[in-house]
């Protein structure tokens, strides 16, 4: 069943639980997703990065993603994951996503408010949600910042863009981690309390489960899975037979690992039979 963003992750906070956000490539992964909700019955979110949209790839694949959406009886939502700019966020409409995030965190909090507002307003238009970022989440190898989203320039973004979904800086970065991640769960539990979009956790591979849990208890509705998600097809890919030729069998195994890979963080997110 087709959501949008801000409907699917509403369930999530009438539940009490985070809906994942899986990064996908192509059919293999789609279909790894798509076999993991039919065995939860959890609500899910098919995303792709920024850059899919900038090639030929986001064209082929976001029709898999569309008619996944039709024939699974959960909810799904289809989001453009860190969009660059305008032309990637017109991309995803005319593609089909129900929600797109615009990623305007480098900028003055002025700026990001501008740019923010300018997609909350197109995107309105064609009855789709908007996720924002406020701190910004960098990459795991550089290290993980300590500079945390502050409440009261959440509430002001917040109120002035008109965003169903914030994406917040609480001590999670992108990529493989050096060394496991401590969240700031009390900045959490303060964001949740002190403005009204759903939080998102950006960096969700490799941070330990616990710490997870304590997240989603704090107020995060949506944690975000992409380097795992490859990780997972990778690893499997590189222990498949060689002397299968035929791609479709080749590929049982890899899609698989996906499928086992999203059913583990479903039912860690506790979004399983939702």
């Amino acid at each position: 069943m087709r959501y949008d963003l801000k409907e699917i992750l509403d369930l999530g906070e009438k539940g009490g639980f985070a809906v994942p956000a899986f990064n996908v490539y192509n059919l293999e992964t789609v279909m790894g997703v798509v076999h993991a909700a039919e065995e939860t019955g959890a609500p899910v979110i098919f995303q792709m990065y920024s850059r899919l949209f900038d090639s030929d790839v986001a064209k082929y694949v976001s029709p898999i993603i569309l008619e996944a959406m039709d024939t699974l009886k959960t909810p799904v939502a289809f989001h453009l994951d860190h969009g660059a700019g305008i032309p990637e966020v017109l991309r995803a409409f005319r593609y089909g996503a129900t929600g797109v995030m615009i990623d305007a965190s480098k900028c003055p909090l002025d700026e990001n408010i501008r740019i923010t507002r300018n997609v909350v307003e197109m995107a309105s238009e064609m009855g789709i949600t908007v996720e924002g970022e406020l701190g910004e989440v960098g990459k795991a190898a550089e290290g993980v910042s300590t500079d945390y989203t502050k409440v009261e320039d959440a509430a002001r973004f917040v109120e002035e863009t008109g965003v169903c979904a914030l994406a917040v800086a609480v001590g999670t970065a992108h990529g493989h981690y050096k060394q496991a991640p401590v969240l700031a769960l009390e900045r959490i539990r303060q964001l949740h309390e002190g403005q009204k979009a759903h939080l998102v956790l950006h960096g969700g591979s490799g941070v330990p489960d616990d710490q997870i849990q304590a997240a989603v208890k704090a107020g995060i509705r949506k944690i975000n899975f992409g380097t795992d998600v490859c990780c997972s097809f990778l690893d499997a890919a590189r222990e498949v037979d060689k002397s299968i030729l035929a791609l479709d069998l080749f590929m049982k195994q890899p899609t698989e690992a996906v499928k086992n890979f999203a059913i583990s963080k479903i039912k860690l997110l506790g979004a399983d039979q939702k």
